[in-house]
């Protein structure tokens, strides 16, 4: 009895705890269920805003000079002067001697051509006189001959007389070409003869160019193209052509100056299937000078920035908010995301100008994504925006200058 009562009372124990946790969990109440909704990603945005404004086209290229040309001996003989701004970036002035050729031989020939030429006079007036006495003699004749009236010797005189004065025209340009010299005003860039060298004709001297205008070979692409509005082949003609904004830098500060486009290559550069524009820029060595007085100088590379066409009511967007695939992202009114397809008329470095697919007001992303779904939630922010800087950007580029 007692061996009964010691391993029968732990089951009982056992037993009964058994029950009564099973009755406490069959009657516990149900915990209090929570569902929190999903936290909406925060984006910075910016509204679509509509305007009008000017289209820029940016490209860059080398400076040129409009005309240079290399100077070449005429006639054969020794250099017996040279200037001493015959020098690499020595200053060019119109119709000023830079080189002079000996010119003993050529003055001794225009002084023989000159004799020729009072002997072929003289011959003439014989001739002449020659055919009146003959003229006066025959006047009864029935049928008196040229020659016999003195007809071809007076022919003959003349052309003796031209030839003469031929001569003499060619001994004086021959003089002349002993003084070599422009005719314009610009720089010498090379020099390859110096005083005391015997050149002959065809002897390359030098080089120089104008300082009258320099021009600027600009590469275009079919969007550029489309947004300066400019057939292709286009000239300018009397009309200053549209602005081009020019910078580089120089002696280390960044260097503006004022051009304008004045035409467009008639054809594709087959290499880099590119048009290329030429903008000119008038007297960059003396009165269009950058705000610093630096001159544009040939051999420069400079950015370029070149005004277009000028759009109305444009749709425009921060350059930001165009995804790739010309795609854009919209918080809509209830703060979800749609991904719309756009078409892009003009994109630069801030900005982009929509045709379809944005209307003004929406709230464009300008913040990145990550793993973006048509319809999540999202939170927009704003930037801070300098707003006199935006409205500087966008108004109206004066014309000229």
């Amino acid at each position: 009895m007692n061996k009964l009562i010691t391993f029968g009372a732990p089951v009982a124990v056992l037993g009964a705890g058994a029950i009564a946790f099973a009755l406490l969990h069959a009657t516990k109440p149900e915990p209090e269920k929570k569902t929190e909704p999903l936290r909406p990603l925060t984006v910075y945005v910016e509204d679509v805003h509509r305007t009008d404004l000017d289209l820029t086209v940016k490209t860059a290229g080398e400076v040129r000079p409009r005309t240079e040309v290399d100077l070449v001996a005429q006639v054969a003989g020794r250099v017996v002067e040279v200037s001493t701004e015959f020098t690499e970036g020595g200053l060019v002035k119109a119709d000023v001697p830079l080189i002079r050729i000996e010119d003993v031989d050529y003055r001794l020939a225009l002084s023989q051509a000159r004799v020729r030429l009072a002997e072929a006079e003289l011959g003439l007036k014989k001739a002449e006189a020659d055919a009146d006495v003959a003229r006066k003699q025959l006047r009864n004749a029935a049928a008196a001959s040229d020659l016999a009236l003195k007809r071809p010797q007076i022919a003959e005189a003349e052309a003796r007389l031209a030839a003469a004065r031929a001569d003499m025209e060619q001994a004086e340009l021959n003089l002349s070409r002993t003084a070599i010299s422009l005719p314009f005003y610009g720089r010498i860039s090379e020099t390859e003869v110096n005083i005391g060298e015997f050149v002959t004709p065809g002897t390359r001297l030098g080089r120089a160019f104008s300082t009258g205008a320099v021009e600027i070979r600009l590469p275009l692409d079919d969007a550029q193209l489309a947004s300066l509005g400019l057939p292709i082949g286009y000239v300018a003609g009397g009309e200053p052509g549209l602005d081009v904004s020019l910078s580089a830098v120089v002696a280390g500060k960044e260097q503006f100056w004022k051009g304008h486009l004045v035409r467009l290559d008639a054809s594709v550069d087959p290499a880099t299937r590119m048009i290329f524009g030429s903008a000119r820029v008038d007297s960059p060595y003396e009165s269009n000078l950058s705000q610093e007085g630096m001159p544009l100088a040939v051999g420069l590379f400079v950015n370029a920035e070149i005004v277009g066409r000028r759009v109305e009511n444009a749709n425009v967007i921060p350059r930001e908010a165009l995804r790739a695939g010309d795609k854009v992202y919209v918080v809509n009114s209830s703060g979800k995301l749609e991904i719309r397809d756009v078409e892009v008329t003009h994109s630069s470095e801030s900005e982009a100008i929509i045709a379809t697919g944005v209307e003004p007001g929406e709230k464009v992303v300008v913040s990145s994504v990550r793993n973006p779904i048509d319809g999540m939630a999202l939170e927009a922010m704003r930037y801070t925006i300098d707003e006199s800087a935006v409205a500087d950007r966008r108004a109206p580029r004066s014309q000229g200058g």
